[in-house]
């Protein structure tokens, strides 16, 4: 049993040590993994690096290659852009299941708690703005959002979607602005969280259903700003289409 266990951990250290260098950039679109180079790097055996990169592959990050062993799986734009949307109508759902179903009052007090959070975030002065503690609490929220929905299967969906790096919530939201162009931007968010809870409140599954799906539609409008402009914040992410990381 603590064999077992130690190789549990050692497969779930070298995943993540992996999930990290693909998402920084380290390892860019295109590059292949080597099985034993990895090994001697994280100085474990290879086998629970050979479970880590068969993990990765079902998240989507790596692609086995023809010839055998892993490849990091190269990124399109459109990628980027159907995952968003996928969010979008998961998150969609949720809400739509949270208006219909009823959320019990015990969870109405987390929601609150985030939004109260969130807008004391939001509305503090621009050079006091918490670009880190904002991104902590709009996650938070969309987790909260989809555990509203009372469906075990949509909250698993989204963890498993969430794995990729343009799937989370904040994965384009802007950060390196000066802070008075961030605060605008995040007001507007948060404008749209209250929204989306107001019509889950009011039983109202449509509305709930489309608000939702339209705030994941700020990410698809950030990331067009990206590919537009090039920005140095996104250059792991981008450096998943094999590329240098600069946009355009």
């Amino acid at each position: 049993m603590k064999d077992d266990t130690r190789a549990t951990s050692h497969t779930m250290r070298a995943a993540s040590e992996l999930r990290h260098r693909i998402l920084s950039g380290h390892y860019p679109g295109g590059a292949r993994i080597y099985e034993a180079e990895v090994a001697s790097d994280l100085d474990v055996s290879r086998t629970p690096v050979r479970a880590a990169l068969s993990l990765l592959a079902e998240e989507g990050l790596l692609e086995r290659g023809r010839s055998g062993g892993f490849v990091v799986r190269r990124f399109e734009y459109q990628d980027f852009a159907d995952t968003i949307q996928l969010r979008g109508v998961l998150e969609g759902t949720a809400a739509r299941f949270a208006a219909e179903r009823g959320v019990p009052a015990a969870q109405w007090s987390e929601v609150d708690r985030l939004l109260a959070d969130l807008d004391a975030c939001v509305n503090a002065p621009d050079d006091a703005l918490d670009v880190t503690r904002y991104l902590k609490l709009n996650g938070a929220f969309h987790d909260a959002l989809a555990r509203l929905s009372g469906s075990g299967v949509i909250v698993a969906e989204l963890e498993r979607l969430k794995r990729l790096p343009f799937a989370s919530p904040s994965a384009f939201v802007k950060q390196h602005l000066p802070p008075s162009q961030l605060s605008g931007g995040y007001r507007a968010a948060q404008a749209q969280h209250r929204g989306i809870v107001a019509a889950i409140r009011a039983r109202e599954g449509s509305r709930a259903e489309a608000l939702a799906r339209e705030h994941a539609r700020i990410a698809i409008r950030n990331l067009d700003r990206i590919f537009a402009e090039g920005a140095d914040e996104e250059a792991g992410a981008l450096a998943l289409m094999g590329g240098s990381g600069a946009a355009g």
